[in-house]
Formats: structure tokens, C-alpha cells, sequence
């Protein structure tokens, strides 16, 4: 696991820094375009989706009965849970279906040929 320090002479106001562990999930071949991808951050399931030279990431969860999102679709940045179809934003973890429900959501670095996941806050 790599870790990202905080840059050199940060002040954060008193309050205490964050080191933001960043974890390679995979190689960038093994993540296509228009495709969901399974990976594992830290023992949790992350379903990847690389879109338009980004790659979006979101807890593979559905807060709903616990199907995975890795086996449902995608309909613009929206991930549909197989299940029942709630309706996941992929940017932000929000569910669209039910309003105040969400999953965990991860910034996806593609660096090199690796695929790294941090925690969003």
C-alpha cells in the first residue's frame, strides 16, 4: 500500500492532518471502457467504471438488499442495481431511487499502467 504525506508546509489551522492511504487495485488493461469492474480496497468490494478517460469509483453494495452493483448496468453516470433497479449516482454514491440512502465513494487515479483507489471524504 502506498501512502500520500500531506504537501510539505500544509497548515491545516490547528486541526490535525490526514494521511489518505492510496491502494493499487489493478492493472489499467484489466479496467475497459463501458465496463463494470470488481475490485478489492482494504477487504471492501469497489465497482469501477471507466468512462470518457476517467474512471468512476463506488461501493459494490446496494444499500437496498445487498446485490452487487458490478452485476447491474450503467445508463449515462448512473449504475442500476440488478435486483429491484435502484439507481446509483456513480459520482457522488447517491442513490437516486431513495434519497438520503448511498454507498461509499472513491477517487479512481489511473497512474502508469495501475488503477489506485483513495477513500473520498
Amino acid at each position: 500500500m502506498e501512502t500520500s504525506p500531506p504537501p510539505p508546509g500544509d497548515t491545516d489551522g490547528g486541526r490535525e492532518s490526514r494521511t489518505v492511504a492510496r491502494v493499487r487495485v489493478a492493472s489499467l488493461a484489466d479496467v475497459p471502457a463501458g465496463a463494470l469492474t470488481l475490485v478489492t480496497m482494504n477487504g471492501q468490494q469497489v465497482v469501477l467504471y471507466r468512462k470518457a478517460g476517467e474512471i468512476l469509483a463506488i461501493g459494490n453494495e446496494c444499500p437496498h438488499e445487498g446485490g452487487s452493483l458490478c452485476d447491474g448496468w450503467v445508463e449515462g453516470d448512473i449504475i442500476v442495481c440488478p435486483l429491484h433497479g435502484w439507481e446509483l449516482d456513480l459520482r457522488s454514491g447517491a442513490c437516486m431511487t431513495v434519497p438520503g440512502e448511498r454507498v461509499p465513494r472513491y477517487t479512481a487515479i489511473a497512474e502508469g499502467d495501475g488503477v489506485y483507489l483513495e477513500e473520498a471524504e
